[in-house]
């Protein structure tokens, strides 16, 4: 049975949290974990690049300078690509909705794959957050420090408890000027979100929705 290790605002240990063994047997196609990974990426694209061509171009018509006799080459309009201010030839248009679609059970599948390995791995914390009235970026930085994982790259997943708002909010404030160190709510969690971060802090009161993102609940 994996364990996670229970930390207090310090980064004292203060106990250890079960985790069934069946929640993290968990298997799944590597090549459909790619496919999930780039399909998120390529979903957060604008894909809003672009460029105007010779028709869009707001210019006069008339030529900039006479068929014959100035000794130059022949202009038919400042429109063409050779001017300043003229059309991009080739440019980038978007065409039509690039937008990838993700199955919805392939997406859960490798949510939960991602999470157990992170589980099994040990780069998964609980963190039992006190009341906060203040945001101090000393004190979760010597929280980190006492964890040991201070210099990674960490993700903080809070949970929707109204009686932790405030502190919840305050802790937000305190890791935003911590380099590498990032903070969301755990139903807002992706699979990109979970491999691109070395460690998991996980507040107590998201532990819920955690196991249920695992596919049960606690």
């Amino acid at each position: 049975m994996a364990k996670l290790k229970t930390y207090d605002m310090k980064g004292k240990e203060v106990g250890v949290v079960d985790i069934d063994d069946k929640l993290l047997d968990v298997s799944a196609n590597s090549q459909m974990i790619k496919d999930y990974l780039v399909a998120l990426r390529h979903n957060r694209r604008q894909w809003s690049a672009n460029t105007k061509g010779r028709s869009e171009i707001n210019h006069s018509n008339a030529k900039p300078h006479p068929q014959k006799g100035t000794g130059r080459a022949r202009q038919g309009t400042i429109k063409a690509a050779q001017y300043r201010g003229g059309a991009t030839v080739f440019g980038p248009k978007p065409k039509f909705d690039q937008h990838v679609r993700i199955n919805r059970k392939e997406r859960r599948l490798a949510i939960q794959f991602l999470l157990a390995e992170k589980i099994k791995e040990g780069n998964v914390r609980v963190l039992k957050l006190e009341l906060l009235k203040e945001a101090k970026t000393k004190q979760v930085a010597e929280l980190l420090k006492g964890i040991g994982i201070d210099g990674k790259k960490i993700l903080f997943l809070s949970g929707a408890s109204d009686k932790e708002k405030e502190s919840r909010a305050q802790l937000y404030l305190s890791t935003r000027n911590i380099p590498k160190t990032s903070f969301m709510p755990v139903d807002g969690i992706s699979g990109y979100d979970v491999i691109n971060t070395q460690e998991l802090v996980v507040v107590e009161s998201a532990l819920d929705q955690l196991m249920q993102a695992l596919g049960s609940s606690k």
